[in-house]
């Protein structure tokens, strides 16, 4: 019997032409295997293309509830956002399409995994990675890493699986290099590979619309959140996948969530690319509102670090890892009293507050407020002051005393 090899397969021309490649270069039996994190339409037509290229099987497995619970919400619960403003949409998914490659390798009892990555990005780190730490038996094969791959460019691939007798509906007219999932959709290449270029964003949005194009008029709109996971949007409860869906037409709608960004990748060149995020924004930035009023001031400034270093650890692929563990397990602890409701406007681009409430909150109007409550006397400041800038003024007094010695 051949040996099989699992295929991390999008049904794109890449990952297509990898098909044939696979056989002639290694004899294996290719099992295609297409993670569904929520790229819709993008799935039809798989099974035949996937077949009709030479692989045995496909699987095509939904994990759209598993990505958006168990790796989307603690990114969201732990601000996590890299180099301040990436929501790690491809980042996040990858570790959950690892997981599950893996799950269908050890079925099928094959050898390798192979992925369609190519040698400059960041994709190719986070897949062997999650492999590396859950498999570590199996081998990995990265085509265009290998020297046998000799394909460069959309027209070679086309080529190539022709004279393997397979005809594609694939043209070598270049677009936009993109990835979907229900968070998010980037996009590199085009006029984004020049950072002086303004992007076309008549051309290039897919989710939503400009700010400039949005409604003018604003629109309101109410979440719950139960232990800083949101359960409802304008009164209506929903599961996770299906809130951060109804998010996506709000915020599209409204012209929310799209970035222009150079990033630093993993691999150490800079990277320019525009992001659609409108659901993924709306729920940050709304989970944020809701901790504002509840986390003490010191859990707060340290689930700030906390969130900047898992960014960091997800971008980079280093998911299965203890660290990505202890601070989530970090981060899950301070999301006991994150229950609430929170109220904003969207309005041309901006989520706008309107109104934030919790049976947790630690906001207390008689405290806050400029009269003088039962809880605070003014008159206990300035003791607190004399005692908090004791080493500002010793400090100051010594440097004094040095000056008029000379």
């Amino acid at each position: 019997m051949k040996e099989k090899v699992v295929l991390a397969y999008s049904g794109g021309l890449d990952t297509t032409a990898i098909i044939p490649w696979l056989k002639e270069n290694f004899d294996y039996e290719v099992i295609c295997v297409c993670i569904n994190c929520g790229q819709g339409e993008e799935l039809d037509g798989l099974e035949e293309r996937a077949l009709g290229s030479g692989a045995s099987k496909l699987y095509i497995e939904d994990v759209i509830d598993e990505f958006c619970e168990e790796y989307i919400m603690p990114c969201v619960q732990a601000g996590a956002v890299y180099e301040n403003k990436y929501l790690l949409g491809t980042s996040m998914a990858r570790p959950v399409i690892g997981k599950r490659l893996v799950e269908i390798a050890r079925k099928e009892h094959a050898t390798a995994i192979c992925h369609g990555a190519t040698g400059k990005g960041n994709d190719q780190i986070r897949f062997e990675l999650a492999v590396k730490a859950l498999a570590p038996d199996l081998k990995i094969i990265a085509p265009w890493r290998h020297d046998a791959w000799k394909m460069q460019s959309r027209e070679d691939e086309i080529a190539y699986c022709k004279a393997h007798g397979i005809h594609l509906p694939f043209s070598a007219d270049t677009s936009y290099s993109r990835d979907r999932n229900l968070w998010h959709i980037s996009h590199e290449g085009l006029e984004l590979e020049d950072p002086s270029a303004e992007p076309d964003f008549d051309h290039l949005l897919v989710l939503g619309t400009t700010p400039d194009k949005a409604p003018d008029e604003a629109e309101y709109v109410t979440m719950t959140f139960e232990k800083g996971v949101p359960v409802s949007i304008n009164g209506k409860s929903m599961k996770v996948a299906d809130i951060i869906a109804a998010l996506n037409e709000l915020g599209g709608k409204h012209g929310i969530g799209i970035v222009d960004i150079v990033e630093n990748r993993v691999v150490g060149m800079k990277s320019r690319g525009v992001y659609e995020t409108p659901g993924g924004t709306i729920l940050y930035e709304a989970h944020q509102q809701l901790e504002e009023l509840i986390l003490d001031r010191d859990t707060y400034a340290l689930k700030k670090d906390m969130g900047n270093r898992l960014a960091g650890l997800v971008y980079e692929g280093k998911w299965f890892t203890p660290l990505r563990e202890a601070i989530c397990a970090f981060v899950a602890s301070t999301q006991q009293y994150v229950t609430g409701e929170v109220k904003f406007k969207l309005y041309k681009g901006n989520i706008i507050k309107a109104g934030t409430t919790s049976p947790y909150s630690l906001y207390n109007e008689s405290i806050a407020s400029f009269t003088t409550g039962d809880l605070y006397d003014h008159h206990d400041a300035e003791g607190f002051i004399n005692l908090f800038g004791l080493s500002c003024k010793v400090r100051a007094m010594k440097l004094q005393e040095a000056e008029n010695k000379n």
